[in-house]
């Protein structure tokens, strides 16, 4: 059976569908963070924020300091698999240069996002 309902006008002889209404839900968002430790140097982040996540110098120099100052910062928001590549991408990136960089993801609080 169909979900659309028919409805007839005999007068006119016109058929209607009704459609069922669908909320659009925004994609869920992820936090891509980077972790500090005291062996990836403070340059080497700044060069990876500018590559991997579109950073200007003066964005990515904040981040990283933050980073620095705090443990954590946030690298960028994106979509699941965006997260997820932008993190194997910074995890590639720090083995080929041998630094112990970490990234990791978080989801962001988002009551309209779906799940």
């Amino acid at each position: 059976m169909s979900s659309t309902r028919r409805n007839q006008h005999p007068e006119r002889g016109v058929v209607l569908e009704a459609r069922d209404e669908r909320k659009v839900t925004r994609p869920r968002m992820f936090r891509v963070l980077l972790h500090n430790d005291d062996y990836t140097p403070m340059d080497f982040v700044v060069r990876l924020l500018q590559a991997v996540f579109h950073k200007s110098e003066g964005d990515a120099t904040q981040i990283m300091l933050h980073v620095h100052n705090s443990g954590v910062g946030v690298a960028g928001v994106y979509t699941h698999e965006i997260a997820e590549t932008k993190v194997a991408q910074v995890h590639i990136l720090a083995r080929k240069h041998e630094v112990p960089l970490m990234s990791s993801l978080e989801p962001e609080d988002d009551p309209d996002a779906e799940r």
